[in-house]
């Protein structure tokens, strides 16, 4: 009798709070709309515009697919849209090199024009598509962009390092705020569009396990690899929106873990905008965490912990979850807040007059203009690995080329992934036949696969190599164009044919894969020279390849331009500068477990070995000379800054830029610190023979370290040394400096 008087009771309640909630919209609807009033603060407005929904219409807005509430005049909104190289999976639009190559041509600014240029063609394209569906947007055309990705690429083997600035924290900060920063724009009260800093905080593979495993990375690589590059996004570039990681951290999955999203990230670092969960991590935290049982639980701990928009449904249960007591309606209130202040910030609820961006057409989209920038960011991406001599090619000497390699005619190759769509695409082989002499003879076969499966018929690929050889006897000089592809490697694969070195979209071998090997070596005792161009999202082990041909260009995935670019390097219309954002390793040897998130042997800020090519490293057709390095104070307060300058001179016969490097090392410090660190960079460009002076001011903050006993960072008085030159093993000057105690 007890129990069916409780069960009416809660029946009771519950269909109370539910009048309730009604009645105060409806008292609500016919007061004063603020939050229509663009005159009002903007708090004012939000709050205004929460307190006229029901409980049911709160949860509709904190879905990635928010429904419309016609009562209130709300459109539809869809938050899941992608930009991470170019708007993405919203038809045509510029393509930019994928992340990776962005970070290879150490350019803040260049990456801050591309980010304005996302935004404009994102507008564009928001402004067309809402004008035919009555203000409604669904997924993929709305202005709330999921990128940057700004994980570290601790690990070569993870196939989504490509979508990633690099391996370093520092590099990775400042692209990514460059990148925020062009996206968001600088207009005092709307954002053209909004960024998204991705996967908060701790992820970087294995795919295959993503929505299950923990990880547990000792707390000094938590605070000091793991963190800084996302305090960057929110501090200085102001990041509209943070998206969670699958995985746990420290035992709570990342959608629901208070560390993260309130005590670091809200009340730390002071962010402001919104958290959304990947898309099924809110399901995961109970289906394959098991952290607890029911998807109830799941949606009310990931709100209480902070994670304001579901992508995905699983947020629906959350009104079942108000009446089981699980989480409290003015608690679901704080999520809706920071979800709709987004659209606030946006201008979607003020009147299109008031909006500067609502004036732009899809006469801005894909224009000349952006597909030069998408050019000059290619050319400025693509790092000379090796060269002996043979590069720049004289197109007046070459009577025949011979093209070869899977990846010489192969679109996807431009386009990594998150991708759009390019109008225009330009291959390999279709840069290269733009840039020869009419009377140069140009051949192609593909030669063999990129990898092979599983069961490969290797007698069709013996016939391909036989026919790629008798090509290129023929030739003056061998172009082969292999490397990976975006199909091989990328997000979690499922149901895909497996590749030998291959698993669910990482890698589990880095060479490259033997089946090119093979061709290369066949091509090698041709005695011809070969250019070898690497197309990839991720460093390749190639120490033979390094050893015997003349060549290696590091192309990754270029964009719509990526095949112009690579013939204007080639044939020497363009000095390569581009550097690498990786460490290039010798073999899968070298590698510590893909599961431990322990940065000890990773990176070359802790590698212990001598690696390929190392991080910074890039050749070039010229040759830089660093000289008159000096400091203005050699000694500096704990707070203070160090202001370094020096002399680097271009001592060749051809223009070109020098992306300057700057490393720091503590030289006793009385913990473990890494071998060297960046804290300084720029890309200059500079004429045969001119001398440029480069200056840093850099903040002894930058020098800290976090201190586990006393939970905090720390700037350690101490002797310092400030590395310079054009690699992390290329160091031409060094310049000593001491932090003076407090």
């Amino acid at each position: 009798m007890n129990r069916i008087f409780l069960v009416r009771a809660v029946v009771a309640l519950a269909v109370f709070l539910c009048v309730a909630s009604v009645a105060r919209a409806q008292e609500t609807t016919n007061s004063a709309e603020l939050w229509k009033d663009p005159a009002q603060p903007m708090e004012t407005r939000v709050q205004d515009l929460v307190g006229r929904m029901t409980l049911p219409e709160k949860v509709s807005q904190i879905r990635n697919g928010a429904a419309a509430i016609p009562r209130l005049g709300i459109p539809a909104y869809d938050y899941w849209s992608e930009a991470l190289h170019g708007v993405a999976r919203h038809g045509i639009a510029t393509v930019f090199p994928q992340a990776i190559g962005m970070a290879a041509t150490w350019d803040v600014p260049l990456i801050h024009s591309e980010g304005e240029v996302i935004a404009t063609e994102g507008r564009a394209k928001f402004n067309d598509y809402i004008a035919s569906h009555n203000g409604n947007s669904q997924r993929y055309t709305g202005l709330t962009f999921w990128s940057p990705n700004i994980n570290i690429f601790r690990d070569p083997r993870w196939g989504r390092g490509q979508e990633t600035y690099g391996e370093d924290p520092f590099l990775t900060g400042k692209l990514g705020v460059a990148f925020i920063e062009g996206v968001q724009g600088n207009d005092p009260k709307y954002m053209e569009a909004m960024a998204c800093a991705k996967h908060y905080a701790v992820h970087s593979g294995p795919e295959p396990e993503r929505h299950s495993m923990n990880v547990d990375p000792p707390e000094r690589d938590f605070y000091e690899t793991y963190l800084p590059q996302f305090e960057m996004a929110v501090r200085e570039g102001h990041v509209g929106g943070v998206m969670g990681a699958y995985n746990s951290v420290f035992g709570s999955p990342a959608n629901a873990n208070p560390l993260l999203l309130r005590d670091i990230l809200r009340e730390r670092w002071g962010f402001d905008g919104y958290i959304v969960s990947d898309c099924g991590a809110i399901g995961d935290i109970y289906l394959h965490h098991k952290f607890v049982t029911t998807p109830e639980q799941a949606a009310a701990v990931a709100v209480k912990a902070g994670c304001d928009i579901c992508c995905g449904n699983e947020y629906d249960p959350l009104v079942n979850a108000v009446k089981q007591g699980l989480i409290t309606e003015k608690q679901i209130d704080v999520a809706v807040g920071y979800a709709l202040r987004s659209r606030f910030q946006l201008g979607l609820f003020d009147p299109p007059d008031r909006v500067p961006f609502s004036k732009i057409t899809m006469a801005q989209n894909d224009t000349p203009e952006n597909a030069a920038l998408a050019l000059r960011a290619a050319r400025e991406s693509i790092v000379l690995l090796k060269n002996d001599g043979v590069l720049p090619l004289n197109r007046a000497k070459l009577k025949s080329i011979a093209v070869i390699g899977a990846n010489a005619d192969a679109q996807a190759a431009l386009l990594g992934n998150y991708n759009g769509t390019p109008s225009h695409p330009i291959t390999v082989l279709d840069g290269l036949r733009n840039a020869i002499r009419p009377e140069t003879k140009i051949s192609y076969a593909m030669g063999c696969p990129l990898a092979v499966r599983t069961n490969a018929d290797m007698g069709e690929i013996a016939g391909q190599v036989k026919e790629a050889v008798a090509i290129a006897k023929a030739a003056d000089v061998i172009i082969y164009v292999g490397g990976i592809s975006p199909s091989l490697e990328g997000e979690e694969f499922h149901n895909r044919p497996q590749f030998v070195g291959f698993a669910g979209g990482d890698r589990t071998l880095i060479e490259l894969p033997a089946v090119q090997e093979n061709l290369v070596k066949a091509l090698s005792a041709l005695g011809k020279p070969i250019v070898f161009v690497n197309c990839s999202g991720s460093a390749i082990a190639m120490p033979w390849e390094n050893k015997h041909v003349a060549a290696i260009v590091q192309a990754w995935y270029p964009g719509e331009e990526g095949g112009r670019a690579v013939a204007d390097v080639l044939f020497g219309d363009v000095n390569p500068a581009g550097r690498l954002p990786v460490t290039f390793y010798k073999s899968t040897e070298d590698l510590p477990s893909f599961e431990d998130y322990s940065m000890s042997n990773r990176t070359y800020r802790y590698f212990g070995g001598k690696p390929l090519f190392a991080f910074g490293y890039g050749l070039s057709y010229t040759k830089f000379k660093y000289s008159k390095a000096a400091v203005k104070d050699s000694k500096i307060a704990t707070n203070g800054m160090v202001q370094l300058s020096f002399d680097v001179k271009n001592t060749g016969k051809m223009a070109g830029d020098e992306v300057v490097q700057v490393y720091f090392r503590h030289k006793n410090s009385a913990v473990a610190q890494p071998k060297l660190a960046l804290c300084g960079f720029m890309r200059a460009n500079l004429s045969a023979g001119q001398t440029k002076r480069a200056a840093f001011g850099i903040q002894a903050s930058q020098f800290r370290y976090w201190d586990t006993a006393q939970k905090k960072y720390v700037v350690e008085p101490g002797d310092y040394e400030l590395l310079i030159g054009g690699a992390s093993d290329d160091i031409k000057l060094r310049v000593p400096f001491a932090i003076l105690k407090g």
